[in-house]
């Protein structure tokens, strides 16, 4: 297939880029270069004849029709997205104009190009998106596909509204549409201001480690580069018009997580002292979200896919690819936001930062 990922300079959309390129597929990556894209993210396929780059704005129709009647994709893969929920809280304009206009756009020009194509029974519009959409479980049960939206942040709410639209497309106009919801992701190219890359590289600084409130906040771990697997196979043989949530498996509170990044680092560069002496706990954010966990059946029933990796793991080759790959990191220490801490509502901050 030829397919046109959007966002394919970040943390996920790179990961699916190169995936797609090792599977044999052709690939245009559709990427603004805002603050959280990398072009190093892709260099290892940017001389593959399969690959072509463009620059542009998923809100910019004109734009996006350009690219969609130059590569004439078979498939297109949603991903740009305003993505870091502690900025959403400080500015939430980005998140809505990217995320829910973004995607508007995006489905107008699908539609216009599969309409002027002759309505090919094989194209695609897949739809990524996250499952914090759902809200905040308690202590038990799980995301499911039918569990009803209740977003309690701007960046979900802007998730769950671009989903409402991917939605109606498919019901109103008949475009080919499938979704996927996914857990949090992890691994390499994972941007420095997102919660496991701010411990690895505050413990490899002899900083202090923030963790939000006690650290009892609950996630379900996704390795990045089994979503991109997961997301490629849900392209190909989903059902239209249906969702799949795409789950890691791997239940942990922050807080041992943290503990679990520390040990390795132990491990991998020892101190005088166990990095876990360097934990520090700051301010929650507002609207801090208890737990998600995903119910990943129907992936497994129907496209008999599971993740091919535990959390420990991932942890360590995610800790490795850090220890080996200084070089990038640091050149994205000086990016806007990144070192500080975000997510305050316009409140005084804590010293530390965190994710």
């Amino acid at each position: 297939m030829k397919i046109l990922i959007t966002g394919g300079a970040g943390f996920i959309g790179s990961a699916v880029v190169r995936r797609a390129i090792a599977d044999g597929h052709e690939v245009v990556n559709l990427d603004a270069l805002t603050y959280a894209a990398c072009l190093d993210n892709v260099a290892q396929v940017a001389d593959h004849p399969g690959y072509a780059f463009e620059q542009a704005d998923i809100r910019d129709r004109a734009a996006v029709d350009g690219v969609l009647a130059r590569h004439t994709p078979d498939a297109i893969m949603h991903l740009a997205a305003e993505s870091h929920v502690d900025r959403s809280i400080d500015a939430p304009d980005a998140f809505v104009t990217t995320n829910i206009n973004g995607t508007y756009t995006m489905l107008e020009a699908a539609r216009a190009y599969w309409q002027a194509q002759g309505r090919p029974e094989g194209f695609r519009f897949h739809h990524i998106s996250t499952d914090e959409v759902f809200g905040s479980l308690g202590a038990t049960g799980q995301f499911t596909e039918d569990t009803p939206y209740a977003p309690n942040s701007p960046y979900s709410a802007s998730k769950a509204a671009s989903d409402h639209l991917v939605r109606a497309w498919h019901e109103t106009y008949g475009l080919p549409t499938v979704m996927t919801n996914c857990s949090n992701n992890y691994g390499p190219y994972h941007f420095p201001e997102k919660l496991i890359p701010v411990v690895i590289l505050k413990a490899l600084a002899g900083e202090p480690i923030p963790v939000y409130g006690q650290g009892l906040n609950v996630r379900d771990w996704l390795f990045v580069e089994d979503h991109a697997a997961a997301l490629l196979l849900v392209l190909q043989q989903g059902q239209v018009g249906r969702s799949y949530n795409i789950g890691g498996e791997n239940e942990v509170s922050n807080i041992d997580l943290v503990r679990m990044l520390c040990a390795i680092l132990d491990d991998r560069r020892p101190q005088a002292r166990p990095h876990a002496d360097l934990i520090t706990y700051v301010t929650d954010r507002p609207g801090h979200d208890l737990r998600y966990a995903i119910d990943p059946s129907r992936m497994r029933d129907e496209l008999n896919w599971r993740p091919s990796l535990t959390l420990a793991e991932g942890l360590a080759r995610t800790v490795d690819w850090y220890l080996e790959n200084e070089g990038w990191w640091r050149a994205l220490q000086d990016r806007q936001g990144v070192g500080q801490r975000l997510g305050t509502g316009g409140e005084t901050p804590a010293p530390a930062v965190s994710a």
